[in-house]
């Protein structure tokens, strides 16, 4: 049976992490190094820092940020956030992250998948896909929609379809964030995760909706993700990635044993 992991993601604006409900309703949550810190050190295999507005800003990855979080961390760190180049990539690479997450730039220029990961290797690159159910459609599913800047702009591209694309660019891994259930604490959208999962060969983390052990054994099994991303409930103190395991393992889930 595969390890699966957890991640701890930190959404970043303006150096401070922060967590909304269905990308909006913004609140603070502390600083990203105590924060980092913190969740490496209550179990989490691996933590993702996202800059959330530097696409929106129109500005670079905030690359002192990146740098203090490192610092703290023994686990491999992953940055996403205004990377618009193999050249961006490597700044964040030289500031500590082992691997860098793109969004829209990729959606904006897809070849960039191929030139990061022709740098730093496909592992070093993940895709991220912010999604949406198409509401009212035949196959909500099967239809949901990629959106970019943050949650703020519909593409008009299939989910499953530009993970397929991304996969064959060179992709390392996708990190599927529903749109739908970000923040609300009542599950994974494990149907949308399957189809990912099922469409390509590559880990998917499955992202949105985290709430409780019981979520993250559901889109382990059902939702066939490779690993599970999850940030309110490690930033507000629900639980942490060592309580969590627990669980999980109780519930027959094979996680890596926290250190």
């Amino acid at each position: 049976m595969l390890t699966k992991r957890i991640i701890a993601c930190l959404d970043v604006r303006g150096g401070r992490v922060v967590k909304g409900v269905q990308f909006v309703d913004i609140v603070d949550a502390g600083d990203p190094a105590e924060l980092a810190h913190r969740h490496a050190a209550g179990g989490a295999d691996e933590i993702v820092l996202l800059d959330i507005t530097a696409t929106h800003e129109g500005r670079g990855t905030l690359i002192d940020t990146v740098q203090r979080t490192a610092a703290t961390l023994f686990v491999p760190f992953t940055v996403g956030g205004g990377i618009r180049s193999a050249e961006d990539a490597a700044a964040v690479f030289n500031a500590g992250a082992d691997k860098v997450s793109i969004n829209s730039s990729a959606i904006a220029r897809p070849e960039l998948i191929g030139e990061i990961g022709g740098s730093f290797g496909a592992q070093a690159v993940i895709v991220a896909i912010d999604a949406r159910r198409a509401a009212g459609a035949a196959d909500p599913v099967g239809e949901a929609e990629v959106y970019v800047s943050g949650g703020r702009k519909a593409t008009g591209l299939r989910v499953v379809e530009w993970a397929i694309e991304a996969e064959q660019r060179g992709a390392g891994e996708i990190l599927l964030t529903s749109m739908d259930t970000d923040g609300m604490r009542n599950g994974f959208d494990c149907e949308l995760t399957a189809r990912v999962s099922a469409a390509v060969q590559i880990p998917v983390i499955a992202s949105g909706g985290a709430g409780t052990a019981a979520h993250f054994a559901e889109v382990f099994g059902r939702g066939r993700a490779d690993a599970a991303l999850a940030a309110s409930i490690f930033h507000f103190g629900v639980t942490d990635s060592r309580e969590l395991k627990a669980e999980l393992r109780r519930a027959g889930v094979s996680v890596r044993l926290p250190c």
